[in-house]
């Protein structure tokens, strides 16, 4: 059993840092980091001009137009990483990355060996920034999630006061946004007041994963300290003829690997929550990394792991001569029920381990599952992501989107129509959003359809402040049998969808 103690390292803003050391940029600028068109970490100097998380680009650029930005990049951010990590061991050997910019270790070898947890702490940050000119910040307490809330305030926790701790803290500082929007509706602003819940409460009336999150919030490890030990033949080993030395062949050689790798564990219904990733040298160098996950990883995940730290060995490392030999061990493992839960309703371990294994022979990409995104358009408010991975909505679904449709039709489509009056000729629509004539038939694949009733037509005036902008119409007709939602675009109409 691993001693509950954690030290954890945390380099604030990471992913500006990262960005900012790939291309030379000061960080006594506004930076933030995008992803898609979201902003996802910001600079100090950007947060003081007012730039927070989630917020929009365009947004953000109006409230500060000199600020500079960089998409997301986590291969970069891991990449830029691996020195820190590199002298976070030095010092504390064992460590753990469980982000690029954020290492956690057991705290008992560092502690004792500095006499204290504040002497350690200090010895590590002075380390970092001696090595790698990165500043950190370091946080102990009883569990991963409390020392890293530790570590963004450079706290050093008391031992059994983790759950002191935590109760003043928000609930938003849970990385779960739907029980925290649900969990404020209920009045539970605090994670002491979500504590304070009895669990067998918390499992009937918000399920699974609300329970690991009251884990948290209580001050317990996300899971159960008494894990099964991986039997050795878990572990998946390649011995390349071809020394591994570009990134190209690193990543082409990370996917096949953890293919294996999550195919024996999907044969036992298991998934990895803790990953050890080893590369010999064709000089026989040796390097090894553990990565941790909160969240049992996917095929995706492992690979993406796999391919960051080999980017990271062959960017940073200098080493002699290409990786001979890669080899892949699950240090943890837990039942693969956990990739995802409430399938059909209930917790299907057949299904799920039939799920995992057609995964392992097809990829990730073989078994999709839906996300309610945000946007308009039907195509746009369903978004399909691969199983076990995480479904999180690119845009906020809740947002009171201009022009959103109420209700998408259950069918989509992206067909030629036509849509004629009583005389046969063509409808369209005016520059005031008027139809030119009632609509009498919908022609679509060559079948002709009496068109009883309609609705609409609505505008679509997208991106308007583009050279290219988006403008169109949508309108929804009944037939005698069906209802189908047109769209109206470049003065010609296209069926969208067809409602049940």
């Amino acid at each position: 059993m691993r001693d509950a103690r954690l030290l954890a390292v945390w380099c604030p803003d990471w992913p500006v840092v990262a960005a900012c050391t790939a291309t030379g940029t000061s960080q006594h600028v506004p930076v933030a980091v995008l992803d898609g068109n979201e902003i996802v970490s910001t600079s100090a100097v950007a947060r003081a001009e007012g730039i927070r998380r989630a917020m929009r680009k365009r947004m953000a650029e109006s409230m500060c137009p000199e600020l500079v930005t960089f998409e997301h990049d986590p291969q970069r951010d891991a990449r830029f990483f691996e020195p820190v990590a590199a002298a976070v061991e030095e010092l504390a050997p064992g460590i753990e990355v469980v982000q690029p910019g954020l290492v956690a270790v057991p705290a008992r070898g560092p502690v004792g060996y500095f006499k204290s947890a504040e002497q350690a702490a200090e010895r590590i940050v002075d380390h970092i920034a001696a090595q790698t000119n990165v500043e950190a910040q370091v946080g102990v307490a009883d569990s991963l999630f409390a020392a890293t809330k530790a570590a963004h305030r450079n706290v050093i926790v008391p031992p059994n006061r983790t759950a002191e701790f935590l109760r003043p803290l928000g609930v938003h500082e849970l990385d779960a946004p739907e029980l925290v929007d649900l969990l404020r509706r209920l009045g539970l602003k605090t994670l002491g007041a979500f504590a304070d819940v009895p669990e067998n409460a918390v499992a009937s009336r918000f399920g699974g994963p609300a329970t690991r999150q009251h884990r948290l919030a209580r001050g317990l490890p996300e899971r159960p300290l008494d894990k099964r030990r991986p039997a050795p033949e878990l572990a998946v080993a390649e011995t390349f003829d071809d020394p591994v030395d570009r990134i190209d062949s690193a990543a082409f050689a990370a996917k096949i690997l953890s293919e294996r790798l999550h195919e024996n564990l999907a044969n036992r219904g298991l998934a990895c929550t803790r990953l050890g990733i080893h590369a010999r040298t064709e000089n026989d160098e040796e390097l090894h990394r553990v990565w941790r996950a909160a969240e049992p990883l996917t095929p995706r995940g492992i690979a993406d792991r796999v391919r960051w730290q080999l980017d990271g060995w062959l960017t940073r490392e200098r080493l002699t001569s290409g990786i001979r030999t890669l080899t892949l061990e699950p240090v943890e493992v837990v039942n693969g029920t956990a990739l995802q839960l409430g399938l059909w309703g209930h917790d299907d371990e057949r299904a799920v381990r039939a799920l995992l294994h057609v995964q392992g022979l097809l990829g990730p990409d073989g078994v999709l599952t839906p996300v309610l995104d945000g946007g308009r358009g039907p195509r746009e408010q369903v978004r399909l992501a691969p199983w076990g991975d995480e479904r999180v909505p690119l845009r906020n679904p809740d947002h009171p989107w201009p022009g959103r449709l109420t209700r998408a039709p259950a069918t989509l489509a992206d067909d030629p129509a036509e849509l004629r009056d009583a005389a046969g000729d063509e409808v369209g629509v005016t520059g005031r959003l008027e139809l030119t004539a009632r609509p009498k038939s919908l022609v679509v694949k060559g079948k002709t359809q009496e068109v009883t009733a309609w609705a609409g037509p609505w505008p679509v005036d997208e991106r308007w402040w583009a050279p290219d902008p988006h403008r169109a119409a949508r309108i929804q007709v009944q037939t005698p049998d069906q209802a189908f939602l047109l769209i109206r675009r470049d003065q010609r109409w296209f069926l969208e969808g067809v409602y049940d």
